[in-house]
């Protein structure tokens, strides 16, 4: 989706950006990500959002295998930083948002806020070609992303747009069957922190061929 705003490097994004901890959920650049936002502190950072004219939120997991001694969730280090690049107001109070991936983060500090959502102090330096569309596409082996695929709607019975599919650039591809995959948060982590497009792809494929081999082997006739 084409932005009102032009973020060319790190250095166009500030250095403190509101934090939505959301398990499960995988934001990438240039990918949608739809929010129902209903909670009151959530609320407020839309609205924060809005108001303060970067209308970032930042997308982050919270890591549950390492706990924090507060009633906070740990956070993981890495993020993804999203525009509000749509909105709608319910008539119920809550707020339909669609964020738009700009680059990947790394937590610095979480910082001691007066307001109910989280804070942080990130850096986007580490991640320099997340701002280029399309860096590193031609490394990826698309026909081993579309094997995946073919064999993960066979075995759930699902129909694709594959005229869609065909037509969409590698980056577009690869980043959206992650946002959509349903694996848990370690492996969207580990997705969202690849090294790399192509580096992705491949975790995604391996993700896929493991479901894949799980769904096999429960259909084998066990041996007596």
């Amino acid at each position: 989706m084409p932005m009102n705003a032009v973020y060319r490097g790190p250095v166009d994004l500030p250095e403190v950006i509101p934090v939505f901890p959301l398990p499960g959920a995988l934001l990438l650049p240039r990918g949608q990500m739809p929010l129902n936002i209903f909670e009151p502190r959530y609320l407020a950072m839309v609205d924060d959002a809005l108001r303060d004219g970067h209308r970032l939120i930042g997308m982050i997991q919270p890591d549950t295998a390492h706990p924090k001694p507060d009633d906070k969730p740990q956070l993981y280090k890495i993020g993804c930083a999203g525009r509000i690049t749509q909105l709608a107001e319910s008539g119920d109070g809550r707020y339909l948002l669609e964020l738009t991936g700009v680059a990947r983060f790394r937590v610095e500090q979480e910082l001691k806020v007066s307001t109910d959502y989280r804070q942080c102090r990130v850096t986007f330096a580490p991640f320099a070609d997340d701002f280029v569309a399309r860096k590193g596409e031609d490394a990826v082996d698309r026909d081993a992303l579309l094997r995946a695929l073919r064999g993960f709607l066979k075995v759930n019975n699902l129909k694709a747009d594959w005229d869609g599919i065909e037509n969409a650039p590698n980056e577009a591809l690869v980043n959206a069957l992650a946002m959509m995959s349903p694996y848990g948060p370690p492996e969207k982590q580990a997705m969202l922190e690849a090294m790399d497009l192509k580096s992705r792809a491949e975790i995604l494929v391996a993700l896929t061929e493991i479901e894949l081999a799980k769904n096999s082997n429960s259909g084998e006739t066990p041996l007596q």
